[in-house]
């Protein structure tokens, strides 16, 4: 019996190989299904998965048929290829994932795992008669596969940070460079306010095609209340921006307010294009709109929070959001982190929040190993703490092992959180 998802995770295609030849002659030998919808396509560093959801909700409420692609993948496959919402079912899996494997195996060149993903979502899109599609950048700009997009109707970047400097470039400028490559003539371009040397970079590459760039003015935004339920397992933000009195969102992040206003940026680009999208649709689209594990509230007693803040800018924003949140706290961290990250930066933020650190190596062949994650701790925290229970951290033997400590330390009124790795959260997630 063929199995989609042994398939696509075959070691074989799990390498890193950019560039868009191969995915372009795949989606050839597959009749170009990414042509037959229209594309918001998403990039950045950090909040664009947070604000490709907020734009594929608002979407969908405007009565479009809407996928969504994201990456990585956090738990299966079906999570990260959704359609209104709905996770791609199992057969739908195997008959797009057999159709791709038999043009893949055609090829002289076989393609990576990320490209037999992108063919996989590209083609159930059109199977299911999406009227459009939120495409998120896997790595970069420029040669991701995802890049095979030829005139995509909104070209959206995210706040850009320093991150994978090996392949992407070592300064800010660089990167963004490289994201940007993601710029077609014809398309609207719309992007957070970047650091100077990456906002001339996006506004090079629009200008080249002949657009203009869109940007949010966070200095018309403000947050009202957050509030949590009373069994703390969900919360509401309510926030007003520019026009819109009494938005509320249901992601709790410090900075989800202003990924949203991102985003109503990008609802007003494409409006400027023709498209239907009322106000309510907005509101409605905005306030339903849900993202896995960017500080969710997974459990309580004690209140377990996941958060797959991985570089220095998502732990400080995943700092700040634990203080706004809850006032006055201490966290027992969980924590994983992938050994080129810039874990010691990320330390520095979380150290003074924690009471506890327990130590994990995420479920990837770059996980940094725990035992130099656990040194880094009691170093770092040395420094900025002295002597302190949290620069005594736990190994854990596994994931479950983190958890069940985690909890037991935490005690049923305390706060947990866990932390550093996208690629760690379904198999916490699993162990709750």
């Amino acid at each position: 019996m063929f199995d989609p998802i042994a398939y696509l995770e075959n070691p074989a295609w799990r390498v890193s190989k950019l560039g868009l030849d191969r995915i372009a002659e795949l989606m050839e030998r597959l009749s170009r299904p990414e042509r037959t919808y229209r594309i918001v396509h998403v990039a950045g560093t950090n909040g664009k998965g947070s604000t490709a959801a907020f734009v594929s909700s608002v979407l969908q409420h405007a009565g479009n048929k809407v996928g969504l692609f994201t990456s990585p993948t956090i738990g299966d496959y079906a999570s990260s290829i959704l359609v209104n919402g709905e996770p791609i079912p199992p057969e739908g899996l195997c008959a797009v994932t057999r159709a791709v494997r038999e043009a893949a195996e055609a090829m002289d060149d076989h393609p990576t795992e990320f490209e037999l993903a992108c063919a996989v979502s590209f083609l159930w899109f059109e199977r299911a008669g999406c009227d459009v599609a939120v495409i998120e950048v896997g790595l970069g700009g420029a040669l991701d596969s995802t890049n095979v997009i030829e005139a995509p109707e909104l070209c959206l970047f995210a706040r850009i940070a320093l991150d994978h400097t090996g392949v992407l470039g070592a300064t800010l400028g660089e990167i963004a460079s490289e994201k940007a490559g993601i710029v077609k003539r014809g398309a609207s371009v719309v992007s957070w306010p970047q650091e100077p040397e990456a906002m001339q970079a996006i506004e090079r590459a629009a200008e080249a095609y002949g657009a203009s760039v869109r940007t949010p003015d966070f200095g018309e935004l403000s947050v009202s209340s957050v509030e949590l339920s009373k069994d703390g397992t969900f919360g509401i933000q309510r926030f007003r921006y520019r026009g819109y009195d009494d938005l509320s969102i249901g992601l709790l992040g410090s900075y989800q307010p202003y990924n949203a206003a991102l985003a109503i940026e990008a609802i007003e680009a494409l409006r400027e294009r023709g498209w239907a999208i009322s106000d309510e649709a907005l509101r409605c689209g905005l306030a339903e709109a849900t993202w896995h594990g960017r500080f969710e509230i997974a459990a309580v007693n004690p209140t377990f929070v996941i958060d797959g803040g991985h570089n220095p800018q998502g732990a400080r924003a995943l700092a700040d959001s634990l203080k706004r949140v809850f006032p006055g706290r201490k966290a027992v961290f969980v924590i994983g982190v992938l050994a080129d990250k810039d874990y010691p930066e990320m330390l520095e933020e979380l150290l003074p929040l924690g009471s506890a650190f327990i130590v994990i190596e995420p479920p990837n062949l770059r996980a940094l190993p725990a035992e130099k994650l656990a040194r880094a701790i009691r170093w770092t925290g040395q420094d900025l703490l002295g002597c302190s229970a949290c620069t005594n951290p736990y190994i854990a033997e596994d994931i479950p092992d983190a958890v069940a400590k985690a909890r037991e330390i935490a005690g049923p009124d305390g706060l947990v959180c866990a932390c550093g790795s996208l690629y760690s959260i379904a198999e916490i997630e699993r162990a709750l």
